[in-house]
């Protein structure tokens, strides 16, 4: 897995040592939920998660409803990887709604965007979700 795991050794090294020791067990199980993904999806999925460590380095990553789920204060997005495509998930519409009017091809839900093999990833789309998603985790509007 390597690199794309490397984000989690650099976060659990500046916690306090009993979540140091808490944050080396959720660092296996985000690592086991990555490795278990097909061959086909690692590279996008890896691309998503490097895309929300190179906004939030501190972001806390853990599995929150058996998803990798990167948390900042009270703000927090989540990946999943679901049968035919990869879940960017938000705690609301609000978040993703200039992301859904910007990107019509691709589908959206009532607080994530879901990402079929075929849909290209608008990064600096994404990255605006993220950033609304944990910056304004209770505003209404984007």
């Amino acid at each position: 897995m390597g690199h794309a795991v490397e984000w989690h050794i650099y976060a659990a090294s500046r916690l306090p040592r009993i979540q140091r020791f808490r944050a080396k067990l959720v660092k296996k199980d985000v690592a086991d939920y990555f490795a278990a993904i097909p061959e086909n999806r690692k590279a996008r999925i890896n691309e998503l998660h490097s895309l929300i460590i190179s906004l939030y380095p501190d972001a806390v990553v853990d599995l929150k409803y058996k998803m990798p789920t990167y948390r900042v204060g009270e703000g927090w997005v989540a990946l999943a990887n679901q049968k035919n495509y990869i879940s960017l998930y938000t705690c609301g519409y609000h978040h993703i709604e200039v992301f859904s009017k910007n990107n019509p091809e691709i589908k959206t839900g009532k607080g994530c965007i879901n990402f079929r093999d075929k849909d290209r990833l608008a990064h600096r789309d994404i990255k605006a979700v993220v950033r609304h998603a944990i910056d304004h985790p209770k505003d209404i509007a984007p």
